[in-house]
């Protein structure tokens, strides 16, 4: 399974299976977050069977979460872009788990905070956690937004998103297949002098976290075309 595929494939997941991560699977994860880590200076972990974060908190019980002992914990420094950053990274940790046929859930909210295991330095803030596990459903497909409703159309000199260019079209597919806090998709994309693209937060809540998933996912659709971010 490629990229794309993963994107296509992906539904978040809230109901696990009841069993651990193979080990296989826990040493490609602690690999590939290593290295994620390495290139963005952001401190993700992977948390194994603590079943507290998600077990039976009144916060937990909310976001529908069963079964769920396993997780990655999104932490950085403190930063202006860390919530965009982390996005970014974490959405390339949801599609790599996908991959190997994992569910994956994003929350920033519906959990309950476990500093007995998450290690937070004091320059850092816990950002977001990512459920993971074996799924025990399908998941479920949400609404998108049209393109030209994510598309500035007249800052891009277009009449349509049709009259883009395919690598931009693609990306703008793929962005919107991207999960968003509440599946809100409160996001903008605008085409700039032919190969430079800019991609802005809407106002809302987790949106900075949204625009970073959301610009993972352009560069896979838009791929192998080059272009620049604004």
């Amino acid at each position: 399974m490629n990229l794309t595929e993963a994107v296509c494939a992906r539904r978040s997941i809230r109901v696990f299976e009841d069993r651990p991560l193979e080990d296989s699977m826990r040493k490609e994860f602690i690999i590939f977050l290593e290295q994620a880590n390495a290139e963005s200076g952001l401190n993700m972990q992977l948390i194994l069977n603590e079943p507290n974060a998600f077990g039976k908190s009144l916060l937990a019980k909310f976001g529908r979460f069963r079964n769920c002992s396993n997780y990655i914990a999104i932490v950085g420094k403190k930063s202006p872009n860390l919530e965009e950053k982390a996005g970014y990274y974490g959405e390339a940790a949801v599609l790599h788990a996908q991959k190997f046929g994992l569910g994956t859930c994003w929350t920033a909210l519906t959990y309950k905070k476990t500093p007995e295991v998450i290690k937070i330095g004091p320059d850092e803030k816990l950002v977001a956690l990512i459920a993971l596990g074996y799924p025990a459903e399908k998941g479920h497909v949400h609404k998108r937004k049209k393109r030209e409703a994510v598309v500035d159309l007249e800052a891009s000199g277009l009449d349509s998103v049709q009259e883009a260019p395919l690598w931009f079209r693609r990306g703008v597919e793929l962005a919107l297949l991207a999960p968003t806090a509440m599946n809100q998709q409160r996001f903008q994309l605008t085409l700039l002098h032919g190969d430079r693209v800019r991609a802005r937060a809407g106002r809302g809540f987790c949106t900075k976290i949204d625009l970073g998933i959301i610009k993972y996912h352009f560069e896979i659709g838009a791929s192998p075309k080059e272009f620049r971010w604004m």
